[in-house]
C-alpha cells in the first residue's frame, strides 16, 4: 500500500503544485502514524507509551527566521517592524520551487484539519510534511477532519508545507539563516524549513488566525481559558512562556478549554486547537497532576525528554538537550474538558507575569484602563542564568502576550480588548507568579500552591469584598487578605529585609515600563497612559 489517497483526486497534491511524491499519507489516525514514525526510526516508543523524539539543533522557536511575504493583499494591515518583517515575493516563489523539487520522491504526510472550534470563525487547513510524526503533531494539535464526506469536500483556507530536512541557502535565498518560516497571505501558504521543532507549525498557523480574526471583530488570544461551576463561568489566563498559564489552566476543580490559543467573539471563547503543547521541564506530578499523566500516554509525543534507551523509562527532569522539553498531546487526554471547544464570555481575565524583580504584587485588581496597559505591555522577566550575558532580572516585554505572533498593529488587539472588557464587565485581574521577599537571587519563587490559593479565590468571587490597598507606585488594588494565604505574602514590600531596596527596585521596573509604553502612548487614550503606575520616581 504506497498510500491512502483522498477522494478529491488531489492525491499527488498537485493541487499545491507537489508532483512525483513516493507515497502520500492522507488523514492517517494517530495508531497509524505512530507506526510510521517508528517505521522511519523517527523516534522511540518509551516504556509507558508516548513518542519520544528529538529535533536536533533546534529546540525551540527561530523568531528571527520567520517572515511575512510582502503582498499586495496584506501589505497594508501588517504591523512591519523587528518581529514582522517583509520578505520578497520574487524569492519566495524561487524558495518555493527548490522545495517542491526536493520533495520529489519522498513520503508526504498529509493531515486536514480546522483552527476554531467555533464553526462560524474556524479556519480549514492543510498540514503537509516529509516526518510522520509531525504529522502526528498536527492531528493532536489541531482538530482533525474524520468524517469521510466532511474530508471529500476539505478544501483548505491555508496550508502548510514543513520539510526539515530542506535547509535554505541565505546568500541565494535572502532568508537570515538554513531555517525559514515564511508565510504568504495570498498564496494562503506557509512554508518551513530547515528545524524539526514542530512548535513552528502550530505558531505559524496562529499568527494566521491573529492576522485574519480581528477583521470579524473577534479577539485572538495567546492565553489559556477554563471554567468552573459550568460554561458561562469562564476565566482566561494570559501568559508568556514559564509564568504558569498551562500550569494554572490544569485544574482538577475547574473544566478546561485550552491552554494556549483562543478566540473571542460576540458568542464567547472559543479553542483554536484540538490539544495542548506543555513545557514538562521538572514536571510535579502532587502540583500538576493533570498534565503529568499524560506524559505517559499513548498518543503523546515528548520532545527532547530524557529517556534511558534501554529501559525506555522517561526523566522529565533531565534537561541535557534542552530546558524546553515538551509534550504535546489531544485535549481528549485531560480529565475535565470542554466537550464543543467553545464557552460563554469570561467573567474573569487573569494577566500572569513571573517578575524576577520580586516588586509586583502576587494578586491585584485591575480597571479596564490598566488592563489594556498591562495588555500592550506584556510585561514578564529573565533571570540570571537563561541566558549568557544576563547578571540580573531583565525585563520582557512582549505586547499583547504574544508579540511575536501579532501581525496587526498592537492597539488593533488592545481595543477590541477594552471594549470587549467593558461590554462583559470582565473582572481583570494580575497575578506574579514570580519572586517574593527579593528579587531573583536573593528572593525566592512564589510557591505555587499560595498563587492557586489566590486565583481560585478571585475566580470564586471570595475577594469581591476584601478591603483593598492601592500600591503606591503601580496603583493596583491589592487584597489585604485572601482565604489560605498568609497576609504578609500578598504586600510585596513587607517580604523584603531591605525595604529601601524594594522602594528603589519598584520605581527602576515602573521606569521600565513607562519607557516600553512610550511606543504605544499616541496610540490610547490619556487614561490609559496613566493607568501603568503612580510613581515612578
Amino acid at each position: 500500500m504506497r498510500g491512502h489517497l483522498n477522494g478529491n483526486r488531489a492525491d499527488d497534491l498537485s493541487f499545491h503544485g507537489i508532483r512525483k511524491a513516493e507515497a502520500v499519507w492522507w488523514n492517517l489516525s494517530r495508531s497509524a502514524l505512530l507506526e510510521q514514525s517508528l517505521r522511519r526510526r523517527e523516534g522511540h516508543l518509551a516504556a509507558s507509551g508516548p513518542l519520544v523524539v528529538r529535533t536536533g539543533e533546534y529546540t525551540g522557536r527561530s523568531p528571527n527566521d520567520r517572515f511575512f511575504v510582502r503582498e499586495p493583499g496584506s501589505e497594508g494591515a501588517i504591523h512591519w517592524g523587528t518581529t514582522n518583517r517583509p520578505f520578497d515575493a520574487d524569492k519566495y516563489e524561487a524558495l518555493r520551487a527548490r522545495l517542491f523539487s526536493y520533495l520529489e520522491g519522498r513520503e508526504l504526510f498529509v493531515q486536514d484539519c480546522h483552527v476554531g472550534a467555533d464553526e462560524e470563525h474556524r479556519l480549514p487547513i492543510r498540514v503537509i510534511t516529509e516526518m510522520a510524526w509531525h504529522a502526528l503533531f498536527a492531528r493532536n494539535m489541531f482538530l482533525p477532519v474524520t468524517d469521510r464526506e466532511a474530508l471529500l469536500a476539505h478544501v483548505p483556507g491555508f496550508t502548510v508545507i514543513s520539510a526539515p530536512g530542506f535547509h535554505s541557502r541565505p546568500e541565494m535565498d535572502g532568508t537570515r539563516s538554513e531555517v525559514f518560516i515564511l508565510i504568504h497571505f495570498g498564496r494562503k501558504e506557509a512554508l518551513i524549513g530547515g528545524t524539526l521543532y514542530a512548535g513552528e507549525i502550530k505558531k505559524s498557523i496562529f499568527a494566521v488566525m491573529n492576522y485574519l480574526l480581528p477583521a470579524a471583530g473577534v479577539l485572538p488570544m495567546h492565553c489559556a481559558a477554563s471554567y468552573g461551576r459550568d460554561d458561562r463561568d469562564v476565566a482566561v489566563l494570559f501568559g508568556l512562556s514559564g509564568t504558569g498559564k498551562t500550569t494554572l489552566s490544569a485544574d482538577p476543580e475547574r473544566t478546561l478549554v485550552g491552554d494556549d490559543e483562543h478566540g473571542w467573539s460576540d458568542r464567547g471563547v472559543f479553542n483554536f486547537e484540538g490539544g495542548c503543547y506543555a513545557k514538562v521541564i521538572n514536571l510535579s506530578p502532587g502540583m500538576e497532576p493533570e498534565i503529568h499523566r499524560t506524559t505517559g500516554m499513548f498518543g503523546t509525543i515528548l520532545e527532547n525528554v530524557g529517556m534511558d534507551i534501554e529501559g525506555r523509562r522517561i526523566d522529565l527532569n533531565d534537561a541535557t538537550l534542552t530546558e524546553n522539553t515538551r509534550a504535546s498531546y489531544p485535549l481528549s487526554s485531560i480529565s475535565r474538558v470542554a466537550p464543543r471547544g467553545a464557552v460563554g464570555h469570561p467573567k474573569h481575565i487573569v494577566m500572569l507575569t513571573a517578575d524576577a524583580f520580586g516588586v509586583l504584587p502576587p494578586i491585584a485588581s485591575m480597571t479596564t484602563d490598566q488592563a489594556m496597559y498591562h495588555f500592550l505591555s506584556g510585561y514578564t522577566a529573565k533571570v540570571a542564568g537563561t541566558e549568557r550575558g544576563i547578571v540580573e532580572p531583565q525585563a520582557t516585554f512582549s505586547t499583547c502576550f504574544g508579540g511575536p505572533f501579532m501581525p496587526l498593529d498592537p492597539s488593533v488587539y488592545a481595543k477590541l480588548l477594552g471594549e470587549k472588557v467593558a461590554m462583559h464587565r470582565v473582572k481583570v485581574w494580575l497575578v506574579n507568579t514570580g519572586w517574593t521577599g527579593g528579587p531573583y537571587g536573593t528572593g525566592h519563587r512564589m510557591e505555587i500552591g499560595l498563587t492557586k490559593a489566590m486565583l481560585r479565590a478571585a475566580l470564586a468571587g471570595k475577594l469581591d469584598g476584601v478591603e483593598m490597598r492601592l500600591d503606591p507606585v503601580f496603583g493596583l488594588r491589592v487584597p489585604g487578605s485572601c482565604p489560605g494565604v498568609p497576609p504578609g505574602v500578598l504586600d510585596p514590600r513587607s517580604t523584603w529585609k531591605d525595604r529601601e531596596a524594594y522602594d528603589r527596585t519598584a520605581r527602576k521596573l515602573a521606569g521600565m515600563f513607562q519607557e516600553n509604553f512610550a511606543q504605544y502612548a499616541d496610540q490610547v487614550t490619556p487614561e490609559v497612559r496613566a493607568a501603568g503606575f503612580r510613581n515612578p520616581g
